[in-house]
């Protein structure tokens, strides 16, 4: 199958080390945060990343659904939180995520019809189904 689109992004040295993109455009430090045994510094994780890039595509699915239902609405927004969690099977961790929705504009029952729509059509949702516990929260 073609892919629609596809990036590439490489790492060196870990969660210490730096993220970027072949053509470096995306260029990032990592770190380890303080609670996993890192130092204060100002580069972000993995968890971050990840969490930006869950609400941006989630946010975006929204809007792609809001659109095709012909919804009138102010905004929306997302705000993702992404966790570790140890993981008993392995000794291990594992992720956890948690997805707060608001689409100004709508009543609660349009914006939790919609933010279900998103799950079920949001690349980032599909790919965490069965394997990453997900909470979704409509305001």
């Amino acid at each position: 199958m073609k892919p629609l689109y596809e990036t590439t992004i490489i790492n060196t040295g870990g969660r210490d080390g730096s993220v970027y993109s072949p053509d470096n455009i995306f260029n990032l430090d990592v770190a380890k945060p303080v609670a996993l045994g890192g130092v204060v510094s100002g580069a972000s994780n993995p968890e971050q990343l990840f969490a930006a890039g869950y609400s941006a595509c989630f946010n975006s699915a929204l809007e792609i659904q809001l659109d095709k239902g012909k919804v009138e609405y102010a905004s929306s927004e997302v705000i993702a939180t992404v966790a570790l969690y140890p993981d008993k099977t392995d000794g291990g961790v594992k992720l956890g995520a948690k997805l707060e929705v608001t689409i100004e504009g709508v009543d609660q029952a349009t914006a939790e019809e919609y933010a279900k729509k998103a799950h079920n059509y949001c690349p980032y949702s599909k790919a965490l189904s069965g394997n990453v516990e997900v909470e979704i929260t409509v305001k």
